[in-house]
């Protein structure tokens, strides 16, 4: 059984008898994982990133895999914005990008006051139309920032607002359902950090809190997150898929395998279905309650 139990109240979460799917595997590569599945809910299929190998894969129930697009500057995080573009976070490009729908590239964004951004990881779009994205280390390449934080972008991408920038390493974000809080996950202090979000949307930094820590055994580290519709949060950490309530509280963890899982996505018709990338493979797992469609 997949499912460690540390609540009761993870019984109404996941099935009874419920087991996790492999659906492919081979992906990711020496340098990098498989990354940042969105569900495409009019199309029927799945996007994620598969960064070693620059390309953008496709995953249909009946088609299978396919290669959607070759030479994607090996982007991770990917999401859609209110008007069902793409958003892009890419590493060799250092910077957010969004797919119009003629398949021209926007650049979201690709600096922060004249200095080049680091590597932009994950991103989240709220219901305004503002873009939210992580700038963690650039590992490989000289930085010119010195500071690892997250960003605000507005909507008609005019403005961009550096919003908190004391992180470590800045990984997975997600907006409560309200979207009266942001969580924001730091790899290296292995922990999930909570704000409460201003009407505007800049972060209340007196509410920074730190949500819950995800110190379990095996391989992996706090990575990609999402929420379901009753705000409870599922973030990619050691050896699984930890299940958190609102109030921080460990209620379970989806384990996913000696490989650690890198990002996490809800999809099919009723939103019930939570998509999981590891290193090298993509899973799924049915659950209860619907995420936060995108």
């Amino acid at each position: 059984m997949p499912i460690e139990k540390a609540a009761e109240e993870l019984g109404r979460i996941v099935p009874r008898g419920q087991d996790v799917e492999v659906l492919g595997s081979h992906f990711g590569g020496d340098r990098g994982p498989a990354e940042g599945p969105v569900w495409i809910r009019e199309g029927g299929y799945l996007l994620f990133s598969d960064i070693t190998n620059d390309r953008r894969m496709r995953w249909d129930p009946e088609g299978g895999f396919s290669v959607a697009q070759q030479g994607t500057n090996r982007h991770n995080g990917l999401t859609r914005d209110r008007q069902g573009r793409l958003i892009a976070c890419e590493h060799d490009g250092r910077r957010v990008t969004r797919v119009e729908a003629d398949g021209g590239i926007t650049v979201v964004a690709n600096q922060y006051r004249g200095w080049r951004l680091n590597r932009p990881n994950d991103a989240v779009v709220r219901s305004d139309g503002s873009i939210y994205f992580t700038d963690p280390d650039t590992f490989d390449v000289d930085s010119e920032l010195d500071l690892f934080g997250v960003y605000k972008v507005s909507p008609d991408l005019s403005r961009i607002n550096l919003l908190v920038r004391d992180f470590v390493l800045p990984n997975g974000l997600a907006f409560s359902p309200d979207e009266s809080v942001l969580y924001v996950g730091d790899s290296r202090r292995g922990h999930v950090r909570a704000f409460g979000v201003e009407p505007n949307g800049r972060l209340a930094l007196a509410t920074d809190r730190v949500l819950c820590v995800l110190d379990g055994d095996g391989p992996g580290a706090p990575d990609g997150m999402k929420v379901d519709v009753e705000g409870n949060i599922y973030c990619t950490g050691p050896g699984g898929i930890y299940i958190i309530d609102p109030s921080g509280k460990h209620l379970g963890r989806i384990l996913t395998g000696g490989e650690p899982p890198s990002n996490a996505a809800w999809g099919g018709d009723d939103w019930k279905t939570l998509f999981y990338t590891t290193r090298h493979s993509l899973g799924r797992i049915r659950l209860n309650i619907p995420g936060v469609p995108v």
